[in-house]
């Protein structure tokens, strides 16, 4: 497999080869999430020599299944937490000046109706977004106006138009989550860092009462060995209290998972380029409907969950209320044969008090940071649009307490990254396709099978150059996180995954278990699935997969 060596390369085996060294690191970041990959940006640019593995594929968790929205949190504001929609609208900012081919702004509309079940105050959430504005400050997208019914129309046709009185107009923006988190990776891999997916932390070592590494695996080739670290980093996101007990087996549960599910439909559900927000469900949470890649995304619930799934499932419940939402707004009422791909998501909020157990909608979104006795370092909670200030935090707690020394601070809110350079802003709104890999364009194009299209607005270059640049080892790899086309429409997925493991077999070789991993995605694409069979046959079904 040949690539050119000025571009930044998630380079597996010199990643494998400087792991297995008996080398002490500053730092060893322990998932490869948003979090974790700010962490070992931020680390690198101090001058900190730092290790990240992540067990599975980068951003293959939560930070994957985002509602693909960077946002201050218009939620958060009716909450009163005024402090996290400060910080996230700050960090709103950064994100879509760092990585322009990757987020950038986008109008929202919330409708306002006289009618009885979807009235809302419209004085009051008007009054609310202006604040919202203004916490902004110069950092505001646009600024919020109200507009008549004709108006709304326009820009919202698939909007439903019974006792539509007009609506409010805001900004906020929206991302590509998890390519995202393949550009943060690249971008602390050029920075020295050494990032590795695929590799599982199996548990951690201790010296003198200190945590002092990890004993990892490969994934891959199944081999074992420890990797040194002066400091121990937990950023493993729902995961955060199965490596705190590997730690402190008496820990006490630190997370209170809840799940959120989106569907993915046709844009004729939803025609236009403004996002639709109902801020109040009748669960109390909000709606969305949000164009993005040439679909539109449907979202969210908030679901307790006791039992974290690798791959979680939506459940029906879930599936019928957001169908049943969106029909009160949407002219074109979607069903479930309307649904091309169903993602679910499990956000690793941190445990409540007593008093708010059960309701996950009430737990704060905010952060939190635990140094263990032996010095190991947790950080949960949080959402992506902080990713960037979560991992700033962290490194100033884990110097402050002593566990790595440096005088350099943090540079990471205007440290462009990998492909932003020389970009204005990219178009998530519609098939963005090349424009997603910013200034490498080119760089893609050149590649063996650039006017081969496997599926709208994927090419066989494309997965040549995740598979080259990008570290991508497997057909979930690519058509999950490199390409979106598992959550744009899974069956689309399936039908080309064969395809895609033939380029795989030419990029990677030998090592690459074709038969194994065709077997691994139809399992796992199965669950996006929402009927099962072929789905023309199967449109008149109601069964939920």
């Amino acid at each position: 497999m040949n690539a050119r060596p000025d571009i930044p390369k998630l380079d597996r085996a010199k990643a494998l080869f400087d792991l297995k060294q008996d080398n002490l690191f500053d730092l060893l970041v322990i998932g490869g999430g948003a979090t974790g990959l700010g962490i070992a940006l931020d680390a690198s640019l101090r001058g900190l020599s730092v290790a990240l593995v992540e067990q599975n594929d980068f951003a293959k968790g939560t930070s994957s299944r985002a509602t693909k929205l960077v946002h201050g949190g218009v939620r958060y504001l009716a909450q009163g937490n005024i402090k996290l929609v400060r910080e996230a609208l700050n960090e709103r900012k950064s994100i879509l000046d760092n990585a322009p081919h990757l987020a950038q702004p986008i109008p929202f509309l919330m409708p306002t109706y006289g009618l009885k079940g979807r009235y809302f105050d419209t004085g009051l959430y008007g009054l609310g977004l202006k604040i919202y504005d203004l916490l902004a400050g110069a950092k505001s997208l646009g600024k919020t106006i109200f507009l008549n019914k004709e108006r709304t129309q326009d820009l919202i046709p698939g909007i439903e138009q019974q006792n539509l009185n007009g609506s409010i107009q805001y900004w906020d923006g929206q991302f590509d989550d998890s390519r995202l988190a393949i550009s943060l990776a690249r971008t602390a891999s050029k920075a020295g860092a050494t990032v590795l997916n695929h590799c599982k932390a199996a548990n951690i070592e201790h010296l003198n009462h200190k945590a002092s590494g990890a004993i990892v695996t490969d994934q891959i080739s199944k081999e074992s060995w420890s990797i040194r670290a002066k400091c121990i980093i937990n950023a493993t996101g729902v995961w955060v209290d199965d490596l705190i007990k590997l730690d402190q087996p008496s820990a006490k549960k630190l997370v209170s998972p809840s799940q959120g599910i989106h569907l993915t439909v046709d844009r004729c559900f939803w025609p236009g380029n403004h996002a639709l927000l109902i801020p109040k469900t009748t669960d109390g949470r909000v709606l969305f409907a949000v164009p993005w890649l040439g679909k539109v995304i449907l979202g969210t619930t908030d679901t307790p969950r006791e039992h974290i799934e690798e791959e979680p499932s939506a459940l029906d419940e879930e599936i019928s209320f957001i169908l049943n939402e969106a029909g009160k707004y949407l002219a074109k009422k979607p069903s479930l044969k309307d649904v091309r791909s169903i993602w679910a998501g499990v956000r690793p909020l941190v445990k409540p008090t007593e008093s708010n157990t059960g309701n996950t909608k009430t737990i704060s979104r905010e952060h939190t940071i635990i140094i263990s006795k032996t010095g190991l370092v947790s950080i949960t909670g949080g959402k992506w649009t902080t990713y960037r200030s979560m991992a700033e935090d962290t490194l100033d707690k884990c110097i402050a307490a002593g566990l790595i020394s440096t005088s350099n601070i943090c540079t990471t809110s205007n440290h462009p990254l990998v492909g932003a350079e020389g970009v204005t802003t990219g178009d998530l709104i519609n098939d963005a396709s090349l424009a997603l890999y910013g200034n490498e364009s080119p760089i893609v194009s050149a590649l063996p099978g650039n006017s081969n299209q496997l599926a709208d607005g994927l090419t066989e270059s494309m997965i040549r150059f995740g598979i080259r640049y990008e570290g991508a080892m497997t057909i979930e790899d690519i058509l999950a996180r490199r390409s979106r086309l598992l959550f744009l429409d899974a069956n689309k997925a399936l039908k080309i995954a064969n395809e895609v493991a033939n380029i795989l077999e030419d990029e990677i070789g030998d090592s690459y278990n074709r038969h194994q991993d065709l077997a691994d995605f139809t399992t796992t694409a199965q669950k996006y699935v929402p009927i099962k069979g072929n789905p023309e046959e199967s449109s008149s079904s109601t069964k939920v997969a």
